[in-house]
């Protein structure tokens, strides 16, 4: 399963990265220059600043052609997955303020790896697209979609609701963040948590996409070891790790 999967991999993150499916897998660090791909996923308005991407092997960075001169100096004779590490980030943190941009934290990402026997823990009810709409600016649930309000760039596409009679457990949904490329979420409620409801939801959500012919995946932050947990038994396993530069509020505002 997931071969299958990471082959769909690389030709979406070809599209994300302005690269070849060769450049992610080359044994040298690649530098290329950003660009709108139709089809990519995006997570932030206009043409990317910057955005760095490893499977594993080397590291491919997108960044406009001002960042070039200082990223061949900071990759050279570099392993491709320490420029992910906290001494690299901070000189590349240092040269983006310089543009008015800053580093964000690294995301940790997820493919379908197995199938997962499913045992029936609680109700549970589907929605779909505009069905999802009286959640929005539900603070209960930041992660499982978008908040406070919807994304027409990452529409939220699928929810499934576990349910204690008519009191919500927790809330899985997936945004489709490039063309059946559906990034899932996952919110429990705190009285409610380490009972299984996070994975058992994440499980059911992950077949119903994988059913529909979609490909899902998960995210999630270096530390947060609970979300990792989730993704893990839910049949997922670690494929790639990316991060990208954001504008500082100075920067927008032309200050």
């Amino acid at each position: 399963m997931f071969k299958d999967y990471y082959e769909k991999l690389l030709a979406q993150l070809s599209l994300d990265f302005n690269c070849t499916s060769a450049d992610l897998q080359a044994k040298e660090n690649i530098i290329v220059t950003s660009a709108l791909n139709e089809g990519r996923r995006s997570y932030s308005p206009g043409k990317p600043f910057m955005q760095m991407v490893t499977v594993g092997m080397n590291t491919v960075i997108m960044a406009d052609e001002c960042l070039h001169e200082f990223l061949h100096g900071l990759v050279k004779d570099v392993e491709g997955h320490h420029l992910f590490e906290f001494d690299n980030l901070t000189k590349l943190n240092e040269e983006l303020k310089k543009y008015g941009y800053q580093m964000n934290p690294t995301h940790h990402m997820f493919l379908p790896d197995s199938d997962i026997k499913i045992e029936n823990r609680c109700e549970v009810k589907w929605l779909y697209d505009d069905e999802i709409n009286k959640f929005y600016g539900d603070r209960r649930f930041p992660n499982a979609i978008a908040f406070p309000e919807p994304c027409p760039v990452r529409p939220d596409r699928i929810v499934v609701i576990a349910c204690d009679g008519d009191t919500i457990m927790g809330m899985a949904g997936c945004s489709e963040d490039a063309p059946h490329w559906q990034q899932i979420g996952i919110d429990v409620l705190p009285e409610y948590r380490s009972r299984g409801i996070g994975s058992y939801l994440v499980s059911l959500l992950k077949n119903k996409i994988i059913e529909m012919g979609d490909v899902p995946f998960y995210g999630t932050a270096a530390a947060n070891i609970q979300s990792q947990r989730i993704a893990l038994k839910s049949g997922f396993k670690p494929a790639w790790v990316e991060t990208e530069a954001w504008c500082t509020f100075g920067a927008q505002a032309g200050l």
